[in-house]
């Protein structure tokens, strides 16, 4: 079995007293059902799954009302034939966004029958809830985002959870040997052809075929592209797709704002901006916006307007831009400045896998931070390099006018710390991203 983060999460709220319906979002085929099965076979005496969009029987037990008895009733012993006991089944909706009337229910539980532990997960989740003329249970649910799998999850799932484990026994100051350097860097490597989705590492593990791995890939990729025709309206398929083949190409541009004219010639934010919008609430596609005066929150200083725009996993990126797995492996000196591009989409999607939403910062000089970050209520710039070269004059210039009292460079380059200025400067290997909130705790123990 795959281990993954979010089953520490899902132990929590099982074990909260004061624990509502859960709804667990996240893009299709990052692993949800499967881990919310194994959950539920390893917590609870019984687990109840049901599909929403493969049995339109279902839908219908929703219809009527929301007697929370009755559908309980009808889902558990006339639809599967055994019943549900509040206190030690685990029921699941998964696919819940095609039954809109199901998501309301979850109210319905949250009030009449709290002691019912029922996980409602959906891969367009978050579109749904956007929809406008669904009532959402608001305040009567709990939510947890799932992500694709991590480079600390997919190298256990490898095989490599010891180097892991030794890393984590090491200060936090301390420089890594080879014995580490080494092996973490060739996953590292892998992990960019691979990515995060668990269909594609549990290929590689099978196999230790990256082609078939690619192939995989390319499935996964068409099966977005028909959701579009699926879920979305009729009006914004065009400009999904539009926005969906130009990331690639934005992202290997020098300024890779994110220019809707580059989507397609003439196109202004007015007209696109609903189909954006789309790809971000299913959770293809993320925005990491604007702060140009880096003051907590930094919410309250985001540019709305000013955005990136990445994917949400970074071996699909690769694979959607065509670059062959054997540049990635064996390197190649044309490959220069989109390795930057692609190193940049790890760094926010490990970011984002623990917890982590940031912004990035530009002056006026067109000096940029790659990321910024507020966690733990503290500022934290964030220099991105794809090799160990880690001259940054923007975050020389970002240290010196806010004087920030940690700043951190990922890079290949060993871990290393350093003042600039009042600043102290943490050099910390691409591979152990994992460990950026160990960091960032240091501030308060010091």
């Amino acid at each position: 079995m795959m281990k993954r983060n979010i089953t520490e999460k899902l132990i929590q709220w099982k074990n909260r007293g004061n624990r509502k319906p859960l709804l667990v979002t996240g893009v299709r085929q990052c692993g949800k059902t499967y881990i919310l099965k194994a959950f539920g076979k390893e917590n609870y005496q019984d687990t109840a799954y049901f599909n929403l969009e493969t049995d339109d029987t279902l839908k219908s037990i929703f219809q009527h009302d929301f007697d929370v008895k009755r559908i309980l009733f009808e889902l558990g012993s006339l639809h599967r034939g055994q019943a549900i006991q509040p206190e030690t089944t685990l029921v699941i909706l998964d696919e819940i966004q095609v039954c809109p009337r199901a998501i309301t229910a979850l109210k319905y539980f949250s009030e009449d029958m709290p002691e019912l532990h029922i996980i409602g997960a959906g891969s367009l989740l978050g579109v749904a809830i956007r929809d406008e003329s669904i009532s959402f249970p608001v305040g009567k649910v709990d939510r947890l985002q799932m992500v694709p799998m991590s480079f600390a999850e997919f190298a256990e799932a490898i095989g490599d959870g010891n180097y892991l484990e030794g890393i984590a026994q090491q200060p936090l100051n301390h420089p890594l040997s080879d014995i580490y350097t080494q092996r973490m860097e060739q996953d590292l490597k892998l992990y960019y052809v691979i990515g995060g989705m668990p269909e594609a590492v549990q290929c590689w593990i099978d196999t230790h075929d990256l082609s078939e791995v690619e192939r995989i890939q390319d499935n996964i990729l068409r099966d977005y592209a028909d959701d579009f025709g699926k879920h979305a309206p009729v009006s914004e398929l065009p400009k999904l797709h539009q926005i969906w083949d130009s990331v690639p190409v934005q992202l290997a541009k020098e300024n890779n704002k994110f220019v809707f004219s580059h989507v397609k010639a003439g196109s202004r934010a007015k007209d696109l901006e609903d189909a954006m919008q789309w790809l971000v609430d299913a959770g293809l596609l993320i925005r990491v916006h604007l702060t140009a005066n880096p003051e907590i929150p930094l919410d309250g200083e985001a540019d709305a307007t000013y955005y990136k725009v990445y994917m949400s996993d970074v071996g699909l990126l690769r694979r959607k831009s065509r670059i062959n797995y054997r540049t990635i492996m064996m390197g190649d000196r044309d490959f220069i400045h989109f390795k930057g591009a692609l190193t940049e989409n790890y760094v926010l999607t490990e970011l984002i896998s623990l917890g982590i939403y940031p912004y990035f910062w530009r002056s006026k000089s067109e000096a940029e931070v790659d990321f910024v970050t507020d966690s733990e209520g503290t500022i934290s710039p964030i220099e991105v390099k794809s090799a160990d070269n880690t001259r940054a004059k923007s975050l020389h210039l970002f240290c010196h006018r806010y004087e920030p009292e940690q700043a951190y460079r990922f890079s290949l380059k060993n871990i290393a710390d350093n003042m600039d200025g009042t600043t102290r400067v943490w050099c910390i290997p691409l591979y152990c991203i994992y460990r950026f909130p160990e960091y960032i705790r240091l501030i308060w123990e010091q």
